[in-house]
């Protein structure tokens, strides 16, 4: 195995879900090689590729497709936001995670179909007729989290998202 290889597989088990751009930025790669190497260690299964919601993250192959799901979802700023707050309070109204949050509930309502398309949570209708959404495995969730935290990267572009999103959309 390259050196390069080796940086490449080394850098997704330390980092779980690391997505495409953000690999070939924290080695400083170029794209070529680095969906070479990525490529080669497919072959070889030493690395796993999950899409999610458009974009290409990568696992070691010891993450289930559930964990995959879970992680690479867990790297967006809103939708780790609203895992926490599920993870504090058990169900929660969508409205009640937009107010909570500050965001539009059009950005919550986004996150949550992703959330449920990944099997990460349940959503079903309260008393009132509200959304509500609730974990679908709260302690396999809090295991799996406890080795993920997103770059600082991750976070300033789900920052800048955000504020794009804002200044074309406002508030609901």
């Amino acid at each position: 195995m390259t050196d390069v290889r080796r940086q490449v597989r080394d850098h997704v088990r330390t980092n779980p879900g690391v997505h495409f751009n953000a690999l070939t930025r924290n080695l400083d790669i170029a794209t070529g090689q680095a969906q070479y190497h990525l490529h080669r260690l497919g072959r070889n299964d030493d690395v796993v590729a999950e899409e999610v919601r458009g974009r290409t993250h990568y696992f070691d192959p010891e993450y289930d497709p559930w964990e995959r799901r879970l992680v690479a979802l867990y790297r967006r700023e809103t939708a780790r936001d609203i895992i926490t707050l599920l993870l504090e309070a058990e169900s929660l109204a969508a409205t009640t995670l937009a107010d909570r949050l500050d965001l539009a509930r059009s950005t919550v309502s986004w996150n949550l179909d992703s959330l449920a398309d990944a099997d990460v949570v349940d959503l079903s209708y309260g008393d009132r007729g509200q959304v509500e959404a609730t974990l679908t495995r709260p302690e396999e969730t809090v295991r799996c989290l406890e080795a993920v935290t997103p770059s600082l990267a991750d976070r300033l572009v789900d920052r800048f998202v955000r504020l794009v999103d804002d200044g074309l959309y406002g508030e609901d």
